[in-house]
């Protein structure tokens, strides 16, 4: 019993990720919380195209002008 108390002492953040994880897969929460990181990759992106403007456009020009 008590080798069983340190394998679950020493494992238990592994233990408890994987019942988290199991758990999201079961409700389907992860379409969430990809539709999530997502949005916020778009917002980032969004926003460094902004204040970047003309870095971005000399990089789409060579990158273009290569192909």
């Amino acid at each position: 019993m008590e080798e069983i108390k340190k394998i679950l002492m020493k494992y238990r953040g592994a233990i408890i990720g994987g019942i988290v994880a199991f758990l999201i897969l079961l409700t389907h929460l992860y379409e969430l919380i990809i539709g999530i990181i997502l949005i916020c990759l778009g917002i980032f992106v969004g926003n460094y195209i902004q204040l970047n403007k003309e870095k971005v456009k000399e990089s789409l020009k060579k990158f273009i002008d290569k192909m």
